[in-house]
């Protein structure tokens, strides 16, 4: 069972390459005998029973999968293969999915069963869709930065002379360079920002193999950030995409058990139905939760789901499902909660005769949160490992990260700040006020290697010296404190030392006299008899 086996990492047609994966493993790996059946022996075949043992215990090892995959899940899978010919009987007959959990004996095809990985489509292709420019194309400063900082450096990075010539720019020069933000602008900028930190995070080149970016929707992305409740839930503004109320209720009646309402019914099996009322509804949703759309996008982060990588996991999909319709969102968020509830609760009954009832949350819910438009081999398998992070980790996964929010903030912020009009300042001719002007970025000018050493040494001494000067000012220091930090500064740092202290250099080599030992008084034992 110790099959060398990697992890399909994020990239284009992952769904493809995990079922080339698979099945590399299952060919290499699975047992093969000498079997009798009907008074006929066949050689290197299997029985169904051994190959669902061997390849649950593949799949249950393997960190692409995780430890969720059930047995049935199993049969399932091994049902796709003898319809795709990765497996025949010992007839020669394949596909259809009519394999049960028997002895009925199996065998490997001579052909090659695996799948072919398409080839992507290049730029100048007919049907590759053109990039339509976004604003940070057009100003050419997008940067997650705050406005202060980048205000600064903007200043540090401006030829002087161009800076100059600006101060006495007249003002229809500068109104020609100025650009007015719109609405439009911010939205690509949340759109931006947010894809490009979800870009640097799958490690991808380009978002282009994994997403459609026609379906990611700005006024998404801001909705799903911005109108949320006390809880971190998402608030709609049209009620009707809303959960029906019968639903709503009887989700809370689920989570809190048996604590919702003492008005309720306590008959036999009372949970049993309410929990199937739930699962019926979410699966009579015209998509899965997630969308079509976003598919390949949460198949894609499914390669970061191992144990070195979860906090990277979860920030993935905090970003991916910022990316949904905020009805989907509020769904997704509100499912998730009751299904983590109802796992943890002690109380709840046993909502199934033979599955527990994490086990029973995660594979009922899994095909209506992650489903493909098209039939996939490996759909169920890939859900339940999803739906199974989603519940483990969906208080984080599901809030609003801070730190995005901050850095689009603070980037609109700046561009406002740098084009918005001023009211105080009018044009000559007393017509609508001007904007001011954006920022007129220059090169750096060239320097020698000495030049470029003789700044490095000048920039590293002042650095030193304004560290001197902040041990000897600080009033947070205590006295003993900062009198071992300066002796400390001294030894490394001799030269700018005595250029702070030149006088400390000639008494350092004044020979010094010890203080005569005190004479310290012998103190009589003491004694019980004295």
């Amino acid at each position: 069972m110790n099959m060398s086996s990697h992890v399909i990492t994020p990239g284009p047609y992952r769904a493809t390459k995990l079922w080339n994966e698979v099945t590399r493993l299952f060919r290499a790996g699975m047992p093969l005998r000498k079997h009798r059946q009907n008074f006929r022996h066949y050689t290197s075949c299997f029985t169904a029973s051994a190959a669902i043992d061997w390849l649950h215990q593949m799949l249950l090892s393997n960190s692409n999968f995780g430890p969720d995959v059930t047995r049935q899940q199993t049969v399932q899978l091994l049902k796709k293969f003898l319809k795709n010919h990765v497996i025949e009987d010992v007839k020669g007959r394949f596909g259809r999915e009519d394999l049960e959990d028997n002895n009925m004996l199996y065998r490997f095809p001579s052909t090659s069963p695996l799948k072919p990985i398409p080839c992507p489509a290049t730029a100048s292709a007919p049907g590759s869709i053109k990039k339509r420019p976004s604003f940070r194309d057009k100003e050419g400063f997008f940067k997650f930065r705050s406005f202060k900082k980048q205000e600064k450096e903007t200043q540090e990075n401006e030829d002087p002379a161009l800076q100059a010539e600006g101060e006495y720019q007249p003002i229809g020069e500068q109104q020609g360079q100025r650009r007015v933000m719109t609405v439009e602008d911010e939205q690509e900028i949340w759109k931006d920002i947010t894809l490009t930190h979800l870009q640097r995070i799958l490690g991808c080149a380009s978002l282009d193999d994994v997403l459609d970016r026609r379906y990611v929707n700005p006024q998404n992305i801001i909705h799903n950030m911005t109108k949320v409740n006390k809880h971190g839930v998402v608030t709609l503004d049209d009620k009707t995409n809303d959960l029906p109320h019968w639903v709503l209720s009887a989700m809370k009646s689920l989570a809190n058990w048996p604590k919702y309402d003492n008005a309720q019914p306590s008959y036999p099996g009372f949970e049993r139905d309410v929990f199937k009322t739930v699962s019926d509804y979410f699966y009579s949703l015209l998509q899965p939760l997630l969308t079509y759309e976003l598919y390949e996008l949460f198949i894609n982060v499914l390669g970061l789901l191992q144990p070195q990588c979860e906090r990277v996991a979860i920030e993935a999909l905090q970003l991916c499902t910022l990316l949904l319709p905020p009805a989907s969102r509020r769904k997704l968020q509100l499912l998730m909660r009751m299904m983590s509830r109802i796992s943890q609760n002690v109380d709840m009954p046993r909502l199934h005769p033979a599955i527990g009832t994490r086990t029973l949350m995660v594979h009922t819910f899994s095909g209506c949160v992650l489903g493909s438009a098209v039939e996939c081999d490996l759909d169920e398998l890939l859900a339940t490992r999803l739906v199974s992070f989603l519940m483990d980790h969906q208080q984080s996964i599901l809030s609003v990260p801070e730190y995005l929010l901050n850095a689009i903030n603070d980037h609109i912020q700046y561009l406002r700040r740098v084009q918005v009009p001023l009211d105080s300042v009018s044009n000559v001719d007393g017509s609508d006020p001007v904007c001011v002007p954006m920022p007129i970025y220059a090169f750096c000018h060239q320097i020698s290697g000495a030049e470029f050493e003789q700044q490095k040494l000048e920039a590293s001494q002042k650095a030193m010296e304004e560290l001197l000067e902040m041990l000897l000012t600080d009033q947070n220091i205590s006295e003993k404190d900062r009198r071992k930090k300066v002796k400390q500064f001294q030894k490394q740092y001799p030269d700018i030392y005595s250029r702070r202290f030149p006088s400390s250099h000639s008494e350092s080599n004044k020979p010094k006299i010890k203080p005569p030992l005190l004479n310290i008084k012998k103190t009589k034992a003491f004694s019980i008899r004295n």
